[in-house]
């Protein structure tokens, strides 16, 4: 997956993602102590509009937050999704998993896949509350419970204290039409709203009849 495939830019990958903290001081506690990350810049911005802080997420990339005196507070659901994300909760409640356009949804921490199950553990050791392991496949559901040949990537999620949804993800494969792996899917538009809606009802609709056989 190393193998650049733009042919306009050469992007050398990620520089940084910038956030925004509600508790500079608590984020980074939760940055450094829980998760290890040195935070390696700090900004006291001009005209007292704020801060601006950066976290070595390794390979010359960096998480950045920052931390405005007159932002608004959080909104559940718009801002970032309002729960962390659970298929259990998403196939009960698709809204659990959204936020607002032009939003961030979640940030992913590559790790390796050696690692993957100890670092779980080691969440869990620190008292941050995950969500089951995710073996993201190409099946109906896209998650099945054992690694597979056709799981793709594996995924653990988390929120910090913002409510931020983190996760740590590590890839199992390349991408291959053999595994059923697509890029063909037609683009959606606002206009496909109801399509996909109907597509909701059918998918709850299969779920329930699986479950009742």
């Amino acid at each position: 997956m190393a193998e650049n495939t733009n042919s306009v830019f050469e992007f050398r990958g990620l520089n940084h993602v910038a956030l925004v903290s509600k508790d500079m001081q608590r984020t980074v506690d939760f940055y450094t102590n829980v998760l290890g990350m040195k935070l390696v810049k700090s900004i006291d911005l001009p005209a007292g509009v704020g801060q601006h802080f950066f976290f070595d997420m390794g390979n010359g990339a960096c998480l950045a937050f920052f931390w405005f005196t007159e932002a608004q507070d959080r909104i559940p659901g718009v801002s970032n999704p309002k729960e962390n994300f659970d298929p259990e909760i998403a196939f009960k409640d698709p809204d659990a998993l959204t936020s607002s356009h032009g939003s961030m949804n979640h940030i992913a921490f590559d790790v390796s896949p050696e690692k993957f199950d100890e670092y779980y553990q080691k969440l869990i050791d620190k008292g941050v509350a995950v969500s089951p392991v995710m073996n993201h496949d190409t099946s109906k559901t896209q998650v099945s419970e054992e690694v597979t040949d056709d799981v793709w990537v594996r995924s653990v999620y988390f929120q910090d204290p913002d409510g931020i949804v983190l996760e740590f993800a590590c890839w199992q494969r390349e991408f291959d039409s053999k595994w059923g792996d697509r890029s063909d899917h037609v683009p959606a538009t606002p206009a496909d709203k109801d399509t996909f809606r109907k597509m909701g009802a059918e998918f709850m609709k299969e779920m329930a009849a699986e479950a009742a056989e």
